[in-house]
């Protein structure tokens, strides 16, 4: 394991953390999404003692190090405080969704340039969970706001109305089409 990628572990498990920090605060401020904030912890505690098990293995001893006291203090003073402001714009599941969208890019980050294949798978069961989590708090976040319809996707959009790539041309690829 190089020095890169023990930065990596150790930055999804300071933000894995963090996002569990919210969750908990978060579920014990809810009834009806209970179990979607317990849920959302217990992946981001997995996701916390699996890049701490990785580093643990490391061979160099400063590389071992756990997560300070200080830092689990400062993590549930934020979550309180983040929980406090979503609560009371009764944004619960929104505030939470992008903590969680946080989580899945530092995953996609580490799964994307681990030299390790079963870091890697491990992650990608992690990957699968936690995309089921996101599109359940999404549209938990949706309902929150009181929208009528969840949004399409970007990319579905600009193919149904065809405007986008009606307006592609070989002037406006050039760079790519010079190689």
């Amino acid at each position: 394991m190089i020095d890169a990628e023990v930065l990596r572990l150790r930055k999804l498990r300071n933000v894995s953390l963090r996002a569990r920090a919210l969750a908990k605060v978060l579920d014990s401020d809810s009834a009806a999404d209970k179990s979607a904030f317990a849920r959302c912890a217990v992946l981001c505690w997995t996701l916390a003692r699996l890049a701490t098990g990785r580093l643990r293995a490391h061979p160099y001893p400063n590389y071992q190090k756990d997560p300070s006291q200080l830092r689990d203090i400062a993590d549930r003073l934020i979550a309180s405080c983040v929980a406090l402001d979503a609560v009371r714009r009764k944004r619960r599941l929104s505030v939470y969704g992008k903590q969680l969208q946080a989580v899945a890019r530092e995953v996609n980050d580490v799964r994307s340039l681990t030299w390790s294949a079963d870091l890697s798978d491990a992650l990608g069961r992690m990957q699968i969970q936690m995309r089921r989590l996101v599109n359940e708090i999404e549209a938990g976040a949706f309902d929150e706001t009181g929208a009528t319809a969840m949004p399409r996707n970007k990319l579905v959009a600009c193919a149904d109305t065809r405007t986008a790539l009606e307006d592609i041309s070989v002037e406006n690829n050039w760079p790519y089409l010079a190689i």
